[in-house]
């Protein structure tokens, strides 16, 4: 039973850390996070040592779905759908995403650790994979990369921004990469 509820101490740990860092960024504190997850802070402690171990594994999970995303887009590309409209669809659902969880635009700036460093890694693996059939259709600008379209995400507008206005950011945007 003990270890019952040391997975689930963990899972409402790290659901709450999510939902926690989705509306208030990094500033929530330790103290914070456990009693929203129902346990005691020696508890949190015990699962995750530092503010920084816990913030990776909830970070790690977050880019872990946004890399499946992207790689799901990948796939549908290679097999004939059109890269352009998978990478606005694309553009579309991170920056709602951004607008409704910091903690995916922190993921989108960089400001995981190293050790998310692999994850992010496969993640423009695959983006690559959409660039490249994009490129081999005259679709891109010759000289757009990942790391332009990262750009794009990092930069994209918040919550802040109404509806309308990011919608016109992402037409801009594709515009601005699109051949």
């Amino acid at each position: 039973m003990a270890r019952a509820d040391s997975v689930r101490n963990r899972r409402n740990i790290l659901d709450s850390t999510r939902e926690l860092l989705a509306a208030n960024g990094e500033q929530v504190g330790m103290d914070e996070i456990a009693a929203h997850a129902g346990v005691a802070v020696g508890t949190l402690y015990r699962h995750f040592p530092t503010k920084t171990d816990l913030i990776d594994a909830a970070m790690a999970e977050l880019t872990s779905s946004l890399v499946e995303l992207v790689a799901v887009a990948a796939d549908r590309v290679e097999a004939g759908a059109d890269p352009v409209e998978a990478m606005t669809g694309l553009l579309r659902t991170f920056v709602g995403l951004a607008a409704q969880d910091r903690a995916v635009k922190a993921a989108a700036e960089g400001l995981a650790s190293d050790s998310l460093r692999e994850l992010e890694e496969r993640g423009w693996g695959q983006l690559q994979r959409i660039v490249d059939v994009a490129h081999a259709q005259g679709a891109l600008h010759a000289d757009i990369t990942t790391a332009d379209l990262a750009l794009l995400v990092a930069t994209a507008p918040t919550e802040a921004v109404p509806v309308e206005s990011r919608e016109r950011w992402i037409a801009l945007a594709m515009r601005s990469v699109t051949a």
